[in-house]
């Protein structure tokens, strides 16, 4: 191999170099979306304590009428526990979670009502969570029923009533106590 054949040798791997580099050099300066975790879903997540939240949201018509909260709870620990939400005006539930199980606040449990939704559909509405000692102020996405899978959530009285395994703590407040499914599968 002659010296210009060297050269140009050279000079090609120098530009394969700087195009590799250049190339990988996005990768390095841009952040990565699979580094980052998200709600893939209409809903949010947030951990409390040994309990999971997740894809709570609330569906309601307006900010003044009742919503309900919809969405699954974990329970990690090997304790029963109790989850309460606190929402507008007073308006409260509290949703029992068995140990190591888990709670789907759908269709096949029954419904968990706030009085008062605080929030227009969609806006997030201001709420605290409560499990045990561990207390945090979070923000759930409100939605109307513009959406066909929501639609069957909305609450269909203006002031929700106790039903038989709930009650009624004051005239703001509602206590409803869902079941597992059971279609549970433990994740």
């Amino acid at each position: 191999m002659n010296r210009v054949q060297r050269g140009k040798l050279a000079m090609t791997a120098a530009a394969v170099g700087i195009g590799l580099l250049s190339v990988a050099g996005c990768g390095y300066i841009n952040p990565q979306q699979t580094n980052q975790q998200y709600a893939p879903s209409d809903g949010v997540r947030e951990d409390l304590g040994s309990l999971q939240l997740r894809n709570m949201l609330i569906v309601s018509t307006d900010a003044n009428k009742p919503g309900r909260v919809v969405g699954a709870v974990f329970n990690t620990s090997s304790t029963d526990a109790t989850l309460t939400i606190s929402g507008a005006g007073g308006s409260q539930a509290t949703i029992p979670v068995k140990a190591k199980s888990e709670t789907y606040l759908t269709d096949t449990t029954e419904a968990v009502i706030l009085s008062t939704t605080g929030g227009q559909p969609g806006s997030m509405a201001p709420v605290t969570i409560k499990a045990g000692s561990d207390s945090r102020m979070v923000q759930f996405p409100v939605l109307d029923g513009s959406l066909k899978e929501y639609a069957k959530y909305i609450p269909a009285t203006a002031t929700p009533s106790p039903s038989v395994t709930g009650s009624a703590t004051s005239s703001a407040t509602s206590t409803a106590t869902p079941t597992p499914s059971a279609s549970s599968t433990g994740h």
